[in-house]
């Protein structure tokens, strides 16, 4: 057994799907929430609302929430990590002098590190050695998991003793969590997808109908499959919940935030506004340039990564991403 009742569960990121997952875990194991202000952690404390995300909602009454980092990460049997992508190694690597050698690190980031093009596991070997890695992913939209709609999710870890410990604290009633062992494909499903959303949300904004949003979905999910293959991920992991349920999720809710940028966009609203009006991280804005990297390495072209890219660098215009698309040829073929 990985762990003894009661687990003390440590979030540190208190956006939207942290303060969701803290939630969901506070009635069953001790939970605390690090939020970057005081004033964020009081109100949670006290309220059990956080003012600045998911507002609307009440949260669990046990979940007890700290701007202090070490106070946060001390004698916690497992950590999760909800900051984006680009913030998490900071934050790993300062959490890292409190946690005891064992405890596990479950990421909830669905993005690629800046620079490197690391996946979250990765970063978390490298900054937390010795810190047994997993990932939660999945069509998780933070506000319908806190009405307390039905919902799915994926641990996913090698090591799948550890992975049923973890699916034991985080599971909670219609919010059921399966197991993985493809760390790499479930990594970068829930990457990826954020980038073939906001050319979905383009298309939206653009309002050339639903059977041009399907093919974005469709072509987008064999593009997206195409380089996890390439990276090490096994196929089938993208027609589950962690490549197509999520896909499905982010590309078609007016919950999701790569959407919104891309339908923003897709009306002829400059990304800087988009990004200022959203007040909220969206990873494929990132994730596109990342995406374009890891094609460029496996010698793979990847034509909606590309117009997204050249559409958020303001190269093209959305009218000229979608004209642009290659001619269609075997439906095995790229574009």
């Amino acid at each position: 057994m990985w762990f003894d009742a009661p687990v003390q569960v440590s979030v540190l990121g208190a956006g939207s799907w942290g303060t969701t997952v803290a939630s969901l875990c506070a009635p069953g194991h001790p939970t605390v929430l690090w939020a970057r202000t005081a004033e964020v952690a009081e109100r949670i404390n006290r309220d059990h609302v956080n003012p600045a995300y998911v507002s609307e909602f009440r949260l669990a009454p046990e979940l007890r929430a700290t701007s202090d980092l070490d106070e946060a990460v001390a004698g916690c049997d497992l950590l999760v990590v909800g900051v984006p992508a680009a913030g998490f190694r900071d934050i790993a690597r300062k959490a890292g002098p409190g946690l005891r050698p064992w405890v596990p690190v479950v990421s909830l980031a669905k993005g690629l590190e800046p620079g490197s093009l690391l996946r979250m596991t990765e970063v978390v070997r490298e900054e937390l050695p010795g810190h047994p890695a997993a990932a939660l992913t999945g069509p998780n939209l933070a506000r319908e998991i806190l009405r307390g709609q039905a919902a799915a999710s994926v641990i996913a870890t090698e090591d799948l003793a550890l992975g049923a410990a973890i699916q034991g604290v985080l599971g909670r009633g219609v919010f059921r969590v399966y197991l993985n062992h493809d760390v790499i494909g479930c990594e970068l499903g829930g990457a990826l997808k954020n980038v073939i959303a906001i050319a979905a949300g383009i298309a939206q904004g653009l309002r050339v109908g639903d059977n041009t949003r399907a093919a974005v979905i469709a072509r987008g999910l064999a593009e997206i499959t195409r380089l996890g293959v390439a990276m090490g991920a096994e196929p089938a992991t993208f027609a589950g919940l962690a490549g197509m349920g999520d896909l499905i999720a982010t590309c078609m809710s007016p919950l999701s935030r790569n959407r919104a940028v891309g339908e923003r966009l897709g009306q002829g609203v400059p990304l800087g506004r988009v990004l200022e009006e959203l007040q909220m991280v969206a990873e494929g804005v990132q994730t596109a340039a990342a995406a374009l990297e890891l094609g460029r390495r496996h010698d793979l072209d990847l034509p909606i990564c590309r117009a997204v890219h050249g559409v958020v660098t303001g190269r093209v215009t959305p009218q000229q991403a979608y004209r642009g698309l290659t001619p269609a040829g075997h439906e095995a073929d790229p574009g």
